[in-house]
C-alpha cells in the first residue's frame, strides 16, 4: 500500500481529478499483486455502488437542491435577520444562523459557504465589514451545515463504518448548536472590538412569529426525517426519497415557486453533483480493496497503541491526522478511505460510534476552511475575490473557537449523545 499511496499523492500534486488519482493509484496495487484476477479491477467500483444504504447519497443531493429551488434560501435569510439581525455583528449573526438553518436543507459545507459567499456576504462588505472577516464568517460557519440534519458526509460514514444513520442524525443537531453558540460569540466578541453595528432594530414578537411561519415548512424538515427513521416508517433511503418528494410538494404548493422549468434545471444540476460523488464513491472501490488485503488497520493501529492506549491520547493522533488529510482532500474522500481504517481503532479504545462519527466528520470538514487546499475557503475567497493571505490574517479566531467547541464535544459524550440515547 505505500506504492499506492505514494502514486496517490504524485497525482493530487500534478492536478489529476481526485477520482482519477484514487481510481489509478488503486489499480496500481492489483499491479503489485498478480495473483488477483484484474477482472477486480471493473467488478469493485461497480459493488461499490450497490450499497442500497448509499443510495441516500443522492437523493438527499437532489433534495437539497430542490428545497433550494423553491425559494427556501431566501426565506431563510429572512428568518436569520428577523432573529438576531439587531446583535452586535447583525450581518455576521445573521450569517451563523442562516449556516444553521441551512443544514436543515443543504447538507453540505462548501455549498453553503458558496451560496452565502454570493448572496450574504456582498452586503456585510457594503455595510463595512472587513474582507478577511467576512471570508471567514462564511467559510467557518458552514461547518455547522455539514453537521445538522442531514449531512452527506455523516450519511457516508454512517454506511461505510455501519453506524446507525438516524443517532449519527440526532447528535449532529447538538452539535451544530453547540458550533452555532461558539460562533455567535466569536463574532459578537470580534464585532465589538470593531465597532460592527446591528443591521436591524429588535424584531417585535408579530415579525418573528410571521418570520417563522414563513419557514415552517423547512423547520420542519429535519424534524421529520429524525421522526421517521425513529418511528421505523423509513430506512435512511427512504428517508432521502421522501425528502424529494417533500421538496417538491414545498416548491410546488406551499412556497409556488417550483416551476417546470426549474424543476429540470435543478435535476440537471443535481445529476453533475450526484455523478461527481458518486464516481469518487466507485472509484475509492478500487483504492479500498488493498486497505484490508494489507491489514493496515492493524498496523496502523499497533503504531498508534505502541504510543499509548490512552483513549484521549489516541483521538489526539487521530484528529491531527484527519485535519492534515482534511486540508489537501475532499472530505467526503476522507470519510471513506479512512473510516474502515480509525473506527474499529477509536471503538478499541473506548469511543462509542456515533461520538466518533461526529468528531470525524466534523474534523474533516473543518479542513475545508483552512489552508492551503481548504475547499470552502478557495470557493469563499474565489467569489470574493480576497487573497488567501488576507483570508488567513483573520482566520486565527475562527480557528481557535472551533478547537475550543471541538474540545468540549471530546470531553463531554454525554452531552453528543444525549439526544441520540433519548431517541434511540
Amino acid at each position: 500500500m505505500l506504492l499506492v499511496a505514494i502514486a496517490f499523492i504524485f497525482f493530487l500534486a500534478i492536478g489529476m481529478p481526485i477520482a482519477f488519482a484514487i481510481g489509478i493509484s488503486g489499480v496500481t496495487f492489483f499491479l503489485q499483486h498478480p495473483e488477483l484476477p484484474m477482472t477486480m479491477i471493473v467488478q469493485l467500483p461497480v459493488s461499490q455502488t450497490q450499497n442500497f444504504t448509499l443510495l441516500a447519497v443522492p437523493l438527499f443531493i437532489l433534495a437539497g437542491n430542490l428545497m433550494n429551488a423553491s425559494g427556501i434560501t431566501n426565506r431563510l435569510i429572512r428568518l436569520a435577520s428577523v432573529l438576531t439581525g439587531h446583535m452586535r455583528g447583525g450581518l455576521g449573526q445573521v450569517n451563523v444562523v442562516l449556516s444553521t438553518l441551512m443544514g436543515g436543507v443543504s447538507g453540505s459545507a462548501i455549498a453553503d459557504a458558496s451560496m452565502e459567499a454570493r448572496i450574504l456576504s456582498p452586503a456585510m462588505i457594503k455595510q463595512g465589514y472587513s474582507r478577511g472577516f467576512t471570508a471567514n464568517c462564511t467559510a467557518w460557519t458552514a461547518l455547522i451545515t455539514a453537521t445538522i440534519p442531514p449531512g452527506v458526509g455523516i450519511i457516508l460514514y454512517g454506511t461505510t463504518g455501519e453506524v446507525s444513520i438516524g443517532q449519527l442524525f440526532a447528535a449532529g443537531i447538538f452539535t451544530g448548536l453547540c458550533l452555532m453558540v461558539a460562533y455567535m460569540v466569536t463574532v459578537w466578541v470580534i464585532a465589538t472590538r470593531r465597532g460592527y453595528k446591528p443591521e436591524r432594530s429588535k424584531a417585535s414578537l408579530r415579525e418573528r412569529a410571521v418570520a417563522i411561519k414563513e419557514n415552517i415548512w423547512a423547520l420542519l424538515f429535519p424534524i421529520l426525517l429524525l421522526v421517521g427513521i425513529r418511528v421505523g416508517i423509513f430506512t435512511p433511503s427512504e428517508v432521502g426519497a421522501f425528502a424529494c418528494v417533500y421538496a417538491i410538494l414545498v416548491g410546488v404548493f406551499a412556497y409556488k415557486e417550483l416551476t417546470f422549468k426549474k424543476l429540470v434545471q435543478t435535476l440537471g444540476s443535481s445529476v453533475l453533483d450526484v455523478g461527481a460523488i458518486m464516481f469518487i464513491i466507485a472509484l475509492s472501490g478500487i483504492f479500498g480493496y488493498g486497505i484490508p488485503f494489507e491489514r493496515v488497520p492493524d498496523i496502523l493501529e499497533a503504531a498508534i497503541l505502541g504510543l499509548s492506549a490512552n483513549k484521549f491520547i489516541v483521538m489526539f493522533i487521530i484528529i491531527v491526522i484527519l485535519t492534515i488529510l482534511g486540508m489537501f482532500m475532499d472530505g467526503s474522500v476522507v470519510i471513506l478511505l479512512f473510516t474502515p481504517i480509525f473506527l474499529p481503532l477509536a471503538v478499541k479504545v473506548g469511543w462509542n460510534p456515533v461520538h466518533f462519527g461526529i468528531l470525524f466528520c466534523s474534523i474533516i470538514t473543518m479542513g475545508n476552511m483552512t489552508p492551503p487546499v481548504g475547499l470552502a475557503m478557495s470557493a469563499v475567497c474565489s467569489v470574493l475575490d480576497i487573497p488567501v493571505s488576507e483570508y488567513v490574517r483573520e482566520m486565527w479566531p475562527w480557528l481557535l473557537t472551533t478547537v475550543i467547541a471541538i474540545a468540549v464535544l471530546v470531553f463531554f459524550p454525554n452531552l453528543v449523545l444525549a439526544l441520540p440515547r433519548l431517541l434511540f
